[in-house]
């Protein structure tokens, strides 16, 4: 029986890792976050959040490692300004899901919700207010309460992460009014006639 040397098998292990990573970018796979698709619009950002939220620190952080945009301190120095319009101590929720037969709580439902908007400097609209709602279920087992503890604060970072993903992507879209207002505002003229004979 033949047998295979340990250079033989490390190479099949690199083709066949060679062939998974050719499959998944051919498929349009990506890590999450991952592109240029969050390189956002304006140089200069003002997040409208209290300096110890943290989803303030999250959001702040993706900002800054994408590259390309400013952090600012107040609204004044920032090409964009990102305005929460929901209440900012009731972004996160949590709710009874089901009981068991006994009437005690089996599950509970997690929510992280948010909205807001991104106005430029001069006050213009960029992103209407926009939701952002994120659920997740936590299975509830009472005697098992300082283990279920870190799996909500878990999730919850979990979700926290989620919702700055995707206002990056929201924002990332945004057109800026500057490049719209380029063109001329001149009003489209009907074709002249052309003449009677």
């Amino acid at each position: 029986m033949a047998t295979t040397s340990p250079t033989m098998r490390r190479a099949g292990l690199c083709g066949a890792l060679l062939a998974l990573t050719l499959l998944l970018s051919a498929c349009g796979f990506h890590l999450r976050g991952q592109g240029s698709q969050y390189l956002l619009p304006f140089p200069t950002l003002y997040v409208g959040l209290p300096e110890s939220s943290p989803l303030a620190i999250d959001l702040k952080r993706t900002v800054r490692a994408y590259g390309g945009t400013t952090i600012v301190a107040t609204p004044k120095e920032a090409d964009g300004i990102i305005e929460v319009l929901s209440d900012p101590e009731k972004t996160r929720s949590k709710s009874i899901l089901s009981l068991n037969a006994s009437g005690r709580v089996r599950q509970y439902l997690l929510s992280y919700a948010i909205v807001f908007q991104v106005r430029d400097q001069q006050g213009n609209l960029l992103l209407g207010p926009t939701q952002i709602n994120l659920t997740r279920a936590l299975d509830f087992n009472e005697t098992q309460l300082l283990a279920k503890e870190q799996e909500e604060a878990l999730l919850y970072k979990d979700m926290q992460s989620d919702l700055v993903q995707q206002m990056m992507r929201r924002m990332a879209a945004i057109k800026p009014v500057a490049a719209m207002s380029l063109a001329p505002d001149v009003p489209a003229r009907a074709p002249a006639s052309a003449p009677q004979q």
